[in-house]
């Protein structure tokens, strides 16, 4: 049964191609084959009849990967406006049988793995989407779209393919479109053979094979829906000797096979069929629209903006859509497609704004549209599992992007975030931490920046080998990757993760690895590295409950092994060490304090001040990080009453070179650690910078500006501009500007008593000190000023409280 009578009917389609889908299904109803083959790995047949069920809501997908290397995969993606998915639900719908006919995953994947050469890797391409890493290169290969629209005059293969076949009406003879675009075909292969697919002689020798078993099985009454590049290759009389010869010798290898659900932005993709299409979610509605396309998608269009608070009217959508018909016709299309609904939206919608459409792309001409899968079909146990601990805390996979905030407190959101966590261990990314937008430094709360990807199915496939449920396999990951850790700060950060996922049974190993680990090693810089973590894991365990003592221990005795080993590790340093041991330098100082907050005592923080000392007072400490253990010990309250004022005395003395004390002065006030305001409340300190710059010769401050202008461009604006007034106008008493008499720096030499009498009533009035009536006395004029001649007497006494 062919389109005239002869031969099966070779319906070649466009992957992913709605005009294609509404052709075949037209062509299948007025046929009435016996059996349907699709352009698909065999391996699928036990899988199709799942198609009809209720809960498989396409987008989906087909994925085949190798037993024993679960990351070697491939994914056969299908959509409702799919035309093999159109004709797999028609076969279902009437009981008629179904068949994949494509080279069997078990040989392509093989072939993939063996990369045979090029051009075989180029055309495994078209079969599936590889999940393997390598990037299949199409630069040699024909493509027959745009060939076909080039020789009729256009530039635009999708635009031309949208012209001819989307937008056309079904035609009176329901297999005129395929008799066409087979013709074509057939003279594109005639010209440029196999037109560089490489593996297509291979698949197209299989494929006749099992149309020729078809037929002898159902005569004439055989349907075959494939890409239209095949069809002349199945309309090649060859024999059966000649087909299995070029099968001969293929690799294979064990493969399993699932459905999974897949996306609208995984279908915008150049994958699956190597037909990766632009806008699926055009294509879906140009598939769905009954009648009156462009002024559904118009009021599509119109929903979202108002959605977004866009002010939309009808009139808007009317008139958007006159314009896009306006447009079709002047651009002699037959309908007006996306460019043109596009144009129309930007000028009437968006007033010639481009910045809502990219709104409009992401939203409905690509989507967020994931697909659904039924319970019955095979998954792994890690998977079962996943998606029981998913429905259980009501964590439904999302395509679009979605942030989700934990209280560690609550039961389900500890859950949640255990979940989370564990999944990272074992590498399916499902959920990222995110910084909160409530800012909030307690670790009782957490942000996750959840989406689910169609390849998160292959991670959990290729995870499946550590266990079969996500806790089991979390911990047999977590004691492998502990073992095999190579650096100290790996076994630490390992320590976090455990903690975090709640991880008892993998607790013990990573410990006992750390110790070992921290006993071996000497190097201070990986300690420093190591203990942050540590401390981070006391505090999450504190939060989560759990029994953290060994992990205190280990923390403590690194803590100890890094406050012997940090002074002599600091000299001797190069500028770009030296920058590196000042980090570690800030992250112990931050993680002693928080060890304090976890041990009770003071002992680890009066041990670290004292090696503070040590490295603000060695000479042969390099300037950046003398610089920084000073300022580190100020705002500790270390420093005694003009200390730091000493120090930066010494560190910018003539004997000391511009460079290293420019070095001092970024580890003082640099790196955003509050230094602007330090020099602004402390004239002294600023004093002594502002000297020193002043008598730095003019090559030296050539070398030092660099610098100082990034430690001075990390301050705020406000505070670089008080500092500027302030060295303008000099140390007190001596600039232009001074005062004559003695006042504090930046104030007049006495008492304004007419405001600080104005500020009284209200300052009475917050600290409650007042009634009614003394508010009111007070607001009327009174003073309470010393020496103003009037008021209670109270007015000194509350002057000294609130100073």
């Amino acid at each position: 049964m062919s389109q005239r009578g002869r031969g099966p009917l070779l319906l070649g389609v466009r992957h992913h191609g709605p005009g294609s889908a509404r052709a075949a299904r037209a062509a299948l109803d007025a046929a009435g084959p016996g059996v349907v083959l699709v352009e698909g790995p065999p391996e699928a047949d036990a899988l199709v009849s799942l198609a009809a069920d209720e809960d498989m809501v396409p987008p989906v997908a087909l994925l085949a990967h190798v037993v024993d290397e679960p990351g070697r995969s491939a994914f056969w993606p299908l959509a409702e406006f799919s035309p093999e998915w159109v004709a797999i639900r028609w076969a279902l719908e009437r009981d008629v049988p179904v068949r994949f006919i494509d080279l069997p995953a078990a040989h392509s994947l093989a072939l993939r793995a063996q990369a045979v050469t090029p051009d075989d890797l180029e055309g495994l391409g078209e079969q599936g989407e590889d999940q393997s890493g390598d990037d299949v290169r199409e630069s040699m290969r024909v493509d027959p779209l745009a060939v076909l629209a080039e020789t009729a005059g256009h530039d635009d293969p999708e635009r031309w393919w949208e012209d001819v076949v989307e937008h056309r009406a079904g035609a009176e003879d329901a297999f005129a479109p395929f008799e066409a675009l087979g013709e074509a075909m057939g003279a594109l292969r005639e010209e440029y053979g196999d037109g560089g697919h490489g593996l297509d002689l291979v698949r197209e020798a299989y494929m006749r094979l099992q149309l020729r078993a078809a037929q002898k099985e159902f005569v004439d009454r055989v349907a075959v829906v494939c890409g239209a590049w095949h069809v002349p290759a199945l309309r090649v009389k060859t024999t059966v000797a000649a087909d299995r010869a070029v099968l001969k010798g293929l690799p294979k290898a064990k493969v399993d096979m699932t459905w999974v659900p897949w996306t609208h932005r995984r279908l915008a993709r150049a994958g699956g069929y190597g037909a990766g299409i632009d806008s699926p979610g055009w294509y879906g509605h140009l598939f769905s629209a009954p009648d009156r396309p462009v002024e559904r998608w118009m009021t599509k269009v119109a929903g979202l903006f108002r959605d977004e608070d866009r002010i939309v009217s009808s009139a808007h959508v009317i008139e958007a859509v006159r314009l896009a018909e306006t447009l079709a016709a002047m651009r002699g299309r037959p309908l007006a497609g996306l460019t043109e609904s596009t144009d129309a939206i930007r000028a009437v919608m968006c007033e010639g704004s481009d910045v809502p459409l990219s709104l409009v792309r992401d939203k409905l001409v690509v989507g967020d549209v994931l697909g659904e899968v039924p319970d019955a079909a095979p998954a792994v146990p890690l998977q079962r599992d996943l998606t029981r601990l998913q429905r259980s805390l009501r964590l439904k996979p999302e395509a679009v992007e979605r942030e989700l905030e934990l209280d560690l407190r609550k039961e389900t959101d500890a859950a949640r975030s255990r979940l989370l966590h564990r999944l990272r261990l074992l590498d399916v990314g499902w959920g990222e931490p995110a910084r909160s937008v409530r800012a909030s430094t307690g670790t009782f709360r957490e942000t996750w920046r959840l989406r689910w990807e169609p390849e998160l199915s292959v991670r959990v496939a290729e995870a499946g080998v550590w266990g079969t449920t996500v806790l089991s396999a979390a911990t047999a990951r977590a004691e492998a990757d502990a073992i095999g850790a190579q650096a100290l700060a790996d076994v630490t950060a390992l320590a976090e993760r455990c903690l975090l996922a709640e991880l008892p049974e993998a607790l013990p190993v990573v410990m006992r690895v750390l110790a070992d680990r921290a006993a071996m090693d000497a190097d201070v810089g990986h300690l420093a590295q190591a203990l942050p973590a540590l401390v981070r894991s006391l505090r999450y365990g504190d939060v989560r409950g759990t029994d953290t003592q060994a992990l205190s221990e280990v923390a403590a005795g690194l803590a100890e092994r890094v406050f012997v080993g940090l002074p002599p590790a600091c000299a001797g340093l190069d500028g770009d060490a030296a920058a590196e041991m000042r980090g570690h330098v800030d992250a112990v100082h931050t993680a002693v304090g928080r060890l304090l907050e976890n041990d009770g005592t003071a002992g680890h923080r009066g041990r670290w001040h004292s090696v503070l000392r040590v490295l603000a007072a060695r000479d042969s400490v390099a300037g950046v990080i003398r610089g920084r253990c000073a300022r580190l010990l100020l705002d500790d309250g270390q420093l005694a009453e003009g200390e730091a004022a000493r120090l930066m005395g010494l560190a910018l003395s003539p004997g000391t070179g511009p460079a290293e004390a420019a070095a001092w002065i970024e580890g003082f006030v640099g790196g955003g650690s509050g230094g602007g305001l330090l020099l602004v409340h402390d004239e002294r300190l600023l004093t002594l910078v502002d000297d020193w710059l002043t008598g730095v010769s003019a090559d030296a401050f050539t070398d030092v500006l660099p610098l100082l202008r990034r430690t001075f461009s990390a301050y705020e604006s406000g505070v670089r501009r008080t500092l500027g007034e302030l060295v303008r106008r000099g140390p007190a008493g001596t600039g232009p500007t001074a005062a004559v008499s003695a006042a504090p720096p930046g104030f007049a030499p006495g008492l304004d008593h007419a405001r600080a009498d104005a500020v009284l009533p209200v300052v009475r009035l917050l600290l409650g000190t007042d009634d009614a009536d003394a508010y009111a006395e007070a607001t009327s004029g009174s003073c309470s000023c010393p020496g103003s001649g009037s008021g209670s007497g109270r007015g000194d006494n509350d002057l000294v409280g609130v100073a």
